[in-house]
């Protein structure tokens, strides 16, 4: 860890509302509520806590472990921000916390879960594989978008956020779980939500008006291909219990082009947790149906 060359910021304050982002707990509450809408959405009949306190437990970890990685990593580029100073400046409580998060999440799985979850973590395990190598061995210039990055952490979020529901349907596999057309609208709004990270730090850098208009559309253009995805699902849906989660996507897409339109008003820091809010929100729409 001494090879951390992400200075930290020269004010140690930092408002509330950015603390969620600051210890890597807003991953983690995305992953949760979304648990919750695919379980109730798939009629998982007996769903047990602890496979959430799982789930939270391993997206922390796999955050904390991105975020270390990218300060040392990538410690002197611009994408270093307030997140990976935090990070820095406490790197030993985060290695000493994440290793016993991960000691309980592997018990978790060992002593509790299904048998059968290890052949969805084996999916898992290759998609965060690849992330981290992606992560480890390249090095975008200032300029690039990593957009392939995004894809396939928007993916491996989605999946994993998805197989903790699914693994208790006994009925189903795993290519059911990854034709399902729930997971590939979630894991395309997590893909946006990432990118539209990366996309208004780019813009913010640019005062170029074609830049950032550039951006704009980068974002605005699938934002709105995902929406009207979403409707459609929604309307098609035979069962209704489809229908809330389809709606919550597309609560969540438009959102975000809500965000991505007035971007100008916020800072970077505060458009991350508007990103996190924006994934978060679509929970009220999913759960203002009634229940079937």
């Amino acid at each position: 860890m001494s090879g951390m060359v992400c200075g930290v910021t020269s004010d140690p304050r930092k408002p509330w509302w950015l603390l969620p982002n600051l210890l890597s707990l807003d991953a983690p509450l995305v992953a949760v509520v979304w648990l919750c809408l695919f379980a109730r959405t798939w009629g998982v009949s007996y769903h047990p806590t602890h496979s959430y306190v799982l789930l939270g437990l391993g997206v922390w970890v796999l955050y904390v472990a991105d975020r270390l990685l990218d300060a040392t990593v990538h410690g002197d580029s611009p994408r270093c921000r307030a997140r990976h100073h935090f990070h820095r400046k406490h790197w030993r409580k985060f290695v000493g916390a994440a290793i016993i998060a991960a000691i309980a999440a592997l018990v978790t799985v060992l002593m509790q879960s299904p048998m059968r979850i290890f052949s969805y973590l084996i999916v898992e395990g290759l998609l965060v594989a690849v992330f981290f190598a992606i992560a480890t061995f390249t090095a975008p210039s200032v300029d690039d978008i990593p957009y392939f990055k995004n894809i396939v952490a928007g993916i491996a979020f989605a999946f994993g956020t998805a197989l903790v529901a699914h693994v208790y349907l006994y009925d189903r596999g795993i290519q059911d779980l990854l034709m399902s057309r729930e997971f590939h609208a979630f894991a395309v709004l997590c893909i946006l939500n990432i990118s539209a990270i990366d996309l208004w730090e780019h813009a913010s850098r640019h005062p170029d008006p074609e830049v950032q208009a550039s951006d704009e559309l980068s974002l605005t253009l699938p934002l709105t291909l995902l929406a009207g995805a979403s409707l459609f699902f929604a309307l098609q849906a035979e069962q209704h219990s489809s229908r809330p989660f389809f709606y919550a996507i597309l609560t969540g897409s438009a959102l975000l082009h809500v965000i991505n339109r007035m971007r100008a008003r916020f800072s970077l820091e505060a458009l991350r947790v508007l990103a996190d809010l924006a994934l978060v929100a679509p929970a009220l729409v999913f759960f203002s149906f009634p229940s079937t």
